[in-house]
């Protein structure tokens, strides 16, 4: 691994426009200054971590501040240099950032029976991400570093760590949309936790590779051909679906391995949304799709940005496999998430819109921070939150509008989902034009109409 200053040069000049980068390189050898002497509990020196951190932030594309708060995240509280210091040196913002991902730091996660420490440890964070988004992107790459050397530490420590980050940071990248961290974060995790189930489905995947890896070329040769015939310019390739979800998929709905049809999965990235669904016809028109198995997220993307097509297909072999449609920054989103749309805040020096509805989320978490001043109430409402996101259905409203909505929702989510005054004011709900009962489960596609009554008190507890 190269942990160069012109690696992280390199890195950052392949997408920012600045040619000054001298506060990078005065970052970068104050962080060798300032950790020199300093070991891991691997034997390397020190500075490789802070090192590593900033070129993650720089494979996310993020500013320069960012990327010079990384370099600098641990020096407040492992070196003599102070916030002050920082401050002098590279302004304010860095130092905002570098603050807070030291308090972060300061965050002591306890086991469910210390449920209060630990709710206490959720406010603090999300506090940090709402002064700033980017302190948590520091973390995320801090603490993907921290995974990935994690052998090193007692074998409490390593469980403790991967516990505290399947069920903190993950679900955080997750909500954020950054999937190239969240699935490395949830492997390594699965590694730590369980390492004999870990193993096992290394061991069965890896022996089913080699037949995987002739069935994918053959597909994607196949999928290339036929949209160039079509003069949709396109890139086809096979994706390797991650442990976890593999492992998820096999406990949450008993499947075994060969019941999982992903584990062939193809991605097409295309330049339009009009090629997006040109290349799902002529996919569609190739092989067998298989019932029930396609979702639109172009239409309506996941509340945390997230487009694409995806359909489950049958080979003319008879073997499943799914596949993804999407555009270049359909992609780059999917990938990236927030930190995705960063730079646009960066060069026009506002926060674009779009960026401000992907932070609804968050917008969301800090309500209930007010709102549930018991702190088991508030890491109740937000475990609930992380597993409902792992699945969802869309409705519609009597207008046409959509309303995201966990799976297993019920037309007193959906009202609530609209504002708190209809939730309150509601004494029924008709869905697809006819009445229902309260706890009615929402299906996708459905048309929900809730019916209130100045008189009403609210749905009761029962």
């Amino acid at each position: 691994m190269d942990y160069s200053l012109q690696s992280l040069e390199d890195k950052i000049r392949l997408y920012h426009p600045a040619k000054d980068l001298s506060k990078v390189e005065l970052a970068y050898h104050l962080a060798e200054k300032a950790h020199e002497g300093q070991l891991r509990q691997s034997g390397e020196p020190y500075v490789i971590h802070p090192i590593r951190v900033a070129q993650y932030l720089a494979d996310l594309e993020l500013d320069l501040e960012s990327i010079i708060a990384g370099l600098l995240h641990d020096v407040i509280e492992d070196t003599y240099l102070t916030t002050e210091d920082i401050q002098g040196m590279f302004g304010e913002d860095v130092a905002t950032l570098v603050d807070g991902v030291t308090k972060l730091k300061q965050l002591k996660y306890e086991t469910t029976d210390k449920e209060e420490i630990q709710a206490e440890n959720y406010r603090k964070l999300f506090l940090a991400m709402a002064k700033d988004i980017r302190v948590i992107l520091i973390k995320l790459a801090d603490r993907l570093h921290n995974m990935q050397t994690l052998e090193y530490k007692s074998r409490a420590k390593q469980i403790d760590i991967a516990r505290e980050t399947l069920d903190i940071y993950a679900p955080i990248a997750h909500r954020l949309g950054i999937s190239k961290i969240q699935v490395e974060l949830e492997d390594l995790a699965l590694k730590y936790l369980e390492p004999d189930i870990y193993y096992d489905l290394v061991q069965k995947i890896n022996k089913k590779r080699s037949e995987r890896e002739s069935f994918m070329s053959q597909i994607v040769e196949q999928i290339h051909k036929a949209l160039e015939e079509v003069d949709i310019p396109s890139q086809v390739y096979g994706r390797p679906k991650h442990f976890f979800s593999i492992y998820r998929k096999m406990v949450k709905k008993s499947y075994s391995l060969d019941q999982i049809y992903d584990l062939f999965a193809v991605r097409i990235i295309v330049d339009s949304v009009k090629d997006c669904y040109g290349a799902l016809g002529i996919i569609h028109d190739m092989y067998t799709p298989m019932p029930g198995r396609f979702k639109d997220y172009i239409a309506m993307p996941k509340a945390n940005m997230y487009q694409s097509l995806h359909t489950t297909l049958i080979s003319h072999d008879g073997q499943p496999f799914e596949v993804q449609i999407r555009t270049v920054e359909m992609h780059r989103t999917a990938e990236y998430g927030i930190a995705a749309h960063w730079k646009y805040k960066e060069q026009n020096g506002s926060v674009a819109v779009s960026e401000e509805e992907k932070m609804n989320w968050l917008q969301k978490v800090l309500e209930w921070q007010q709102d549930l001043s018991d702190n088991k109430d508030f890491l109740n409402a937000l475990r609930v939150d992380f597993d409902a996101f792992q699945e969802q259905v869309y409705a519609f409203s009597p207008k046409g509008d959509v309303i995201e909505l966990a799976a297993g929702s019920t037309p007193i989510d959906f009202a609530y989902q609209i504002h708190s005054a209809v939730g309150n004011k509601m004494v029924g709900a008709r869905v697809n034009g006819r009445i229902v009962t309260l706890n009615y489960e929402i299906k996708n596609g459905d048309r929900v109409e809730i019916i209130t009554s100045q008189n009403s008190k609210g749905p009761s507890r029962d």
